[in-house]
């Protein structure tokens, strides 16, 4: 009896040290929300202009970042794709609005799918399977997408942690809820690891504390947590040069498996690898904004998305009086227009959150009007996933022709990703959707559509893992040509394994 007493006693203790409570009034909860969603604004502009031009490098001091009070204003204006960063997160913020804190995973899908803004990588992968009935979570399992190790969940699940203070266990399950309709594995993680720094940003105000108690979210083993410990580590021993730290997670990190864009190739969309980067910025820059910014930027690859997600942290920690004056007031000028394809401005949004912030933490934490009451949790970490295990990358052909009535490919190994498009010559419209019968080994498996409309593209012709090692040969067969419209095959990427790889 003694000893059951006594374990429970030490059982009690260890839960009680992981678990404490905090109360932040209102005033101060909209200080940090507005501080997170404008420095994330301001975060994605002073990055926009050198996103994706700095591939497998670090961006030069040559190259200098331009600033003027205006520039939040004349990028929203001029480019408002730019801000696909924020109103990705606004699209299923808004669902919430409307539909509940609660709302069901087809929502968010059906929002997301037939949305009117462009998409890529795993975003448009997940568009297309729903819009042709391969539904979530289906819809970003790595074999119904090649891009499921990709950024995208990860630049759009800031919001979770902004609405889910100190509790990265209920932001963890709007994660699965929503981060599993276009991405998977790695990729996922991403996700899951911005949320959970998001949300202990607004309870804790130390930078190396909160990057390491969120990567404590993910799965030891897996290639996301390992990296983001290795960059916690090399930072430890190494606190002044963010440029060698940069050098080890490109040594380690840059090999990308799964996007067929970046198999290969300097481009890196990999949330892994970006993510490193966000962190880059958060610990070398030391809590200073402009610096955290500037780090994250110069990592280089998707250095808009990177400084948008290390400034919303600390704009979240340091609250929204404390972003410098210049940026604070650069962004203002457009804090009362709506972003793109949302009907939420920034003030907008801020309030929104606010109330939504109250119904996910439930009404035990907000039983005083006027405050929050917040029980730090420090969860377990959530599933186990990994995209593309079991298989590595063996080789790629440069195929290069379009496909005007059949064409065969034959290739050794255990899956493959066949690259191409559709285009016009000229066209006006884009009602043509090209379809392809596909043979694999002499049975026909499925017919293809890949529409020609860019918003509803297909990445990427055809795909199949999980094959037995050994000779294969594919057949594609167009069955509607259209003499103004070309379907091209660009490339193929051959994978082998020692095993057939199981559905997870």
């Amino acid at each position: 009896m003694f000893k059951k007493s006594l374990a429970l006693f030490f059982l009690t203790a260890v839960l009680a040290s992981c678990i404490r409570t905090v109360t932040l009034d209102d005033a101060v909860l909209m200080d940090k929300i507005r501080g997170g969603w404008y420095a994330q604004t301001i975060g994605c502009t002073y990055g926009g202009p050198t996103e994706f031009k700095f591939k497998g490098q670090t961006i030069p001091d040559s190259i200098s970042m331009n600033w003027y009070d205006k520039y939040i204003y004349d990028m929203f204006v001029n480019r408002p794709g730019l801000y696909d960063d924020v109103y990705m997160d606004l699209t299923f913020l808004e669902v919430m609005a409307e539909h509940g804190i609660e709302a069901g995973q087809e929502l968010y899908a059906e929002k997301f799918a037939n949305a009117p803004y462009f998409l890529w990588h795993a975003n448009q992968a997940a568009r297309y399977n729903i819009l042709h009935g391969c539904r979530p979570p289906e819809s970003g399992f790595w074999k119904n997408n090649p891009h499921a190790d990709d950024i995208d969940f990860q630049i759009e699940s800031d919001f979770i942690g902004m609405l889910t203070p100190g509790r990265p266990d209920i932001a963890a399950r709007f994660c699965n809820t929503i981060g599993h309709i276009m991405n998977y594995g790695d990729g996922w993680y991403g996700g899951v690891f911005t949320a959970a720094m998001y949300s202990y940003a607004y309870v804790y105000d130390n930078v190396e504390a909160i990057v390491r108690k969120a990567a404590r979210m993910i799965p030891e083993g897996t290639g996301f947590r390992n990296c983001i410990e290795d960059v916690l580590q090399f930072h430890r021993h190494h606190p002044e040069h963010w440029e060698a730290c940069w050098d080890m997670v490109q040594e380690k990190y840059s090999n990308d498996v799964g996007c067929p864009d970046g198999v290969w190739d300097d481009f890196d969309i990999d949330a892994t690898i970006n993510a490193a980067y966000v962190v880059i910025g958060l610990l070398y820059g030391e809590g200073n904004f402009l610096n955290t910014m500037e780090i994250s930027t110069r990592c280089g690859q998707d250095s808009d998305c990177n400084p948008a997600t290390a400034a919303g942290i600390l704009g979240v920690i340091y609250g929204y009086e404390a972003i410098p004056e210049d940026f604070r007031r650069s962004a203002e000028l457009i804090s009362d227009i709506p972003f793109p394809y949302t009907s939420l401005s920034l003030n907008d949004v801020c309030e929104k959150n606010l109330e939504l912030l109250k119904d996910a933490l439930g009404t035990e934490a907000c039983r005083r009007p006027g405050r929050v009451r917040i029980r730090i949790i420090d969860p377990s970490p959530v599933q186990y996933e990994q995209s593309f295990e079991g298989i590595r990358l063996k080789e790629q052909t440069i195929v290069d022709a379009v496909l005007k009535d059949s064409l065969a490919l034959e290739f050794n190994g255990s899956a493959f990703v066949i690259k191409g498009n559709v285009s016009n010559a000229g066209k006006n419209d884009d009602d043509y959707t090209a379809r392809i019968e596909v043979s694999l080994d002499g049975g026909i498996v499925e017919v293809v559509e890949m529409p020609a409309a860019y918003r509803l593209r297909k990445l990427d012709v055809f795909y199949r893992y999980g094959l037995d090692n050994g000779e294969h040969r594919v057949s594609l067969r167009l069955l509607n040509p259209d003499p103004e419209y070309c379907v091209n095959v660009q490339k193929v990427i051959v994978y082998d394994s020692s095993h057939k790889n199981e559905d997870e």
